[in-house]
């Protein structure tokens, strides 16, 4: 019987794989992606909290698969630690409860896996499916430690435990959402709550969360917490938690050599605290809210709508059949949580902890804005909101009721007489009803970001100086940069990290375009970006903006500007009609006319409304006709 449920898990967890590497991304995707696998080719600094930890894990996988082009190695790294999620998650629904063999084992980790907030970070480079693996792993540690009790074992997996949270802080703070989970199953054995166990490793995990926040008073309350519970076990379990939290050391060491990826420079100790602490951004409290409370669990529902039948209708907008499909996993997760609370309460009550941990402790403690799809024509029309859907964010909830929804889908088919198997083949159901609408293998999406990059590099004159607009711009053309080698001539300039001094620091230091003096001040982020335009004409370099800066930006940077490719130079008021031809037809022969599929995110179809921009700049030239131009140009 083991050897079967192991197999069980492995089957569950192959087949994953199979679906993740079926539509993985075959490049660079748009949001982090870009920076995270730039990041790693050069052993470098993402965006806070700077994730050094995951970025040495993916530098090592991708060199053992050096036979693949570094981003497909970095995106299955990926798919790899999705599928091993749902092998740790199945065992430990094995462990004790006979009705999780077989078909329900498989049933449940595709049900889990078929998220479609899962599976979206299964099929990029993205270190929410790696926080995954580590809240999972934390949850099986915790698992085993309650289950071996007073003995040796149950010690060394607590031990185990608690380094696991402290790996956290180096991965991703996210995965934290699992400790809870763990440490009442750690403290939960035959005998009742071992009170004192509970008390050390929640000690650990205050600890641990006073570093992510880097507040002396938090990680002094959780290191007494600790000794005060078991003073004589303590200090092992803090020299494991020591041992985890030691790999921050890796980000300071490789800021001190100034890697291309760099960002927030914490090569000193004031820079790497606010690097781990997030500093750079205005983290919010959780209070006052930072949107109505209805608004936010609203947002929780939209994204739990967008789950389990995604292609049926891909859009922000609520769909009949969608909704449907929504509705029968949601029915089928209660007869899964049902089933489980009757034959195995002690998994019953892991997956009902990560579940109201990953819901509502992530609603309560992130306290976001307002999505952007929700609330408009009842909230201000100025309010604040998040800058992209934030469903990816409440990935373990996910994760946690499609394996309650697998193990209704095989409950289900016994009930109406029909064999297990048949479960499994309905398990399957939110894997079809998302393929479409989830896979990164369709055209223009799988090679726009790459196409964008490259855009912009071929619109820029040699040694150019290219301001632009935020992520979607600056991070594909750092992965074209550093991965591909394409166009190093050509100078980065990232409008939004302007208001940051370690930025302007880097501009001074790499480009000469700022003085010291200059990278001191701060009075707006237009005003910096004109003087570093001014840097760059003092050395002769073209000052070049991507049609992503609006107009109005645009005339902050020069007041004459010749539009070329899907770039502005500067110098004269007129089209490249020649350069802008020639880029056309490159887009066309890489894109041909596909169109984007409809999405949550319109990133791929603004990005492909920019790409016409080329063909529409040369018809603006030879027919006068600047009518034909959308939005996406900023022509005027």
């Amino acid at each position: 019987m083991t050897r079967w449920r192991d197999d069980a898990a492995l089957i569950g967890a192959a087949a994953l794989f199979a679906v993740f590497a079926l539509t993985l991304a075959p490049g660079v995707t748009f949001w982090d992606a870009g920076e995270f696998i730039a990041a790693a080719h050069s052993l470098g600094i993402p965006h806070p909290p700077g994730t050094p930890l995951y970025v040495f894990l993916m530098n090592a996988w991708a060199r053992l698969l050096f036979f693949l082009p570094f981003a497909v190695a970095t995106n299955l790294f990926s798919a790899a630690a999705t599928a091993l999620a749902a092998f740790v998650s199945v065992r430990v629904l094995q462990r004790g409860y006979p009705a999780a063999t077989n078909p329900a084992a498989i049933a449940a980790a595709l049900v889990a896996g078929g998220m479609s907030s899962v599976w979206l970070n299964a099929t990029e480079t993205e270190v929410y499916a790696v926080s995954l693996l580590l809240g999972t792993l934390m949850i099986a540690a915790g698992d085993l430690a309650g289950r071996r009790g007073e003995l040796a074992d149950g010690r060394r997996w607590t031990n185990i435990t608690a380094y696991l949270m402290a790996l956290a802080v180096p991965l991703h703070l996210s995965a934290l959402v699992a400790a809870p989970v763990a440490i009442g199953l750690a403290s939960w054995g035959d005998q009742g709550i071992r009170w004192r166990r509970a008390a050390l490793l929640l000690g650990v995990m205050v600890l641990v969360m006073g570093v992510g926040r880097m507040s002396p008073g938090m990680m002094a309350a959780g290191a007494v917490m600790t000794i005060v519970a078991l003073p004589r076990w303590s200090i092992a379990v803090l020299g494991v938690a020591a041992m985890g939290l030691s790999a921050l050391a890796l980000m300071y060491v490789r800021a001190q050599h100034d890697p291309a990826i760099n960002q927030g420079a914490p090569d000193t100790w004031r820079a790497f605290a606010d690097m781990v602490a997030r500093r750079q951004y205005d983290v919010a409290p959780m209070w006052p809210r930072k949107a109505p409370p209805w608004i936010q669990a609203g947002n929780l529902g939209q994204y739990a709508d967008w789950q389990a039948a995604l292609s049926l209708g891909p859009t922000v907008m609520p769909s009949l059949l969608r909704t449907a499909g929504t509705i029968l996993f949601v029915y089928l997760g209660y007869q899964g949580a049902r089933l489980q609370w009757r034959h195995a309460r002690r998994s019953f009550v892991a997956i009902a902890g990560l579940l109201l941990c990953g819901a509502l402790g992530v609603l309560v403690y992130l306290n976001l804005h307002a999505g952007p799809s929700i609330g408009w024509g009842v909230l201000p029309a100025n309010v604040a909101r998040e800058a992209r859907e934030r469903d990816y964010f409440f990935v373990f909830a996910f994760w946690a009721w499609g394996l309650w929804a697998g193990l209704g889908c095989v409950q289900l088919a016994r009930r109406w007489s029909r064999p297990a198997w048949a479960g499994v083949v309905l398990a399957c159901l939110p894997i079809a009803l998302n393929w479409r609408a989830v896979t990164r293998r369709a055209e223009p999406e799988r090679h726009l970001p790459i196409v964008v990059a490259e855009s912009l590099l071929r619109s820029t004159p040699s040694d150019g100086v290219l301001f632009v607009a935020g992520d979607n711009d600056s991070y594909p053309l750092w992965y074209a940069q550093q991965v591909n080698g394409f166009r190093r001539d050509v100078a980065i300039i990232t409008i939004p990290l302007l208001p940051t001094q370690w930025y302007r620091h880097q501009i001074m230091r790499r480009f000469g375009l700022l003085d010291s003096a200059q990278v001191e001040r701060y009075d707006g982020r237009m005003q910096v970006a004109s003087r570093i335009a001014d840097g760059a004409r003092r050395l002769d370099r073209p000052v070049v903006a991507a049609m992503t800066l609006n107009a109005r930006e645009r005339e902050r940077l020069g007041a004459r500007w010749m539009a070329s490719g899907v770039v502005y130079v500067d110098g004269a008021a007129a089209v490249d009609t020649a350069a802008s031809l020639a880029l056309a037809r490159w887009i066309d022969t890489r894109l041909g006319d596909a169109q984007p599929r409809e999405a949550i995110d319109p990133v791929n179809s603004y990005f492909r409304r920019v790409l016409r921009c080329p063909r529409q700049l040369s018809d603006v030239a030879i027919r006068s006709d600047s009518t034909r131009l959308d939005s996406a140009c900023n022509y005027r």
